[in-house]
């Protein structure tokens, strides 16, 4: 097996990875929704520490939402270090950018609002379904399971990243290589 087929064996099973590690982290926070909506209510004459909320959290939920951050993570790190950071500095440079470069500057934007949305909303419902009566009055209905879907999203869109992002390295290196002989 030579280089060049290796490096595509490789793109190619860090690109499932990531899928697959980002639809784990969705069910994981579909599993979170789940938990939360079992937990029973509080009745308002019961004297408990959570009277005030008027629900008791899930430590299911609070679990699995952890679990799902910390997934989620992982894996924007992981393709955002592996895919290196492509960018366009200039009017010119964005003339001269190959589709690939294009795509992948493009999809690393989406990456990161992807990231933001799923983590901020994930975070908030985890939140909520901590034993702090400090966090009962954030929202937490539906979030884990938007946050859960945009966990999908995220996967799609850091996957097509990567491969863009390494795509458009390779045509780089490719570029950069017949300049360097045609000068000697």
């Amino acid at each position: 097996m030579n280089k060049k087929e290796m490096e595509s064996e490789l793109g190619f099973l860090v690109s499932v990875l990531i899928i697959c590690a980002d639809i784990t982290a969705t069910v994981l926070g579909i599993e979170a929704e789940i938990a939360q909506s079992k937990q029973p209510h509080h009745a308002h004459q019961q004297h408990s520490r959570h009277t005030r909320c008027g629900r008791k959290p899930s430590s299911g939920a609070f679990a699995e939402g952890v679990a799902a951050m910390v997934l989620l993570s992982i894996v924007h790190v992981t393709a955002n270090v592996l895919g290196g950071c492509t960018y366009i500095r200039s009017k010119q440079d964005f003339t001269r950018a190959t589709a690939n470069k294009i795509l992948a500057v493009a999809l690393l934007v989406l990456s990161w609002m992807f990231f933001a949305v799923s983590y901020s909303t994930l975070m908030l419902a985890t939140l909520a379904n901590s034993r702090s009566n400090r966090f009962c009055s954030l929202p937490h209905r539906w979030f884990f399971l938007v946050g859960g879907i945009f966990c999908f999203g995220h996967g799609l869109v850091t996957s097509g990243y990567y491969v863009s992002a390494i795509a458009a390295k390779k045509e780089d290196r490719e570029n950069v290589q017949p300049a360097n002989t045609s000068r000697a």
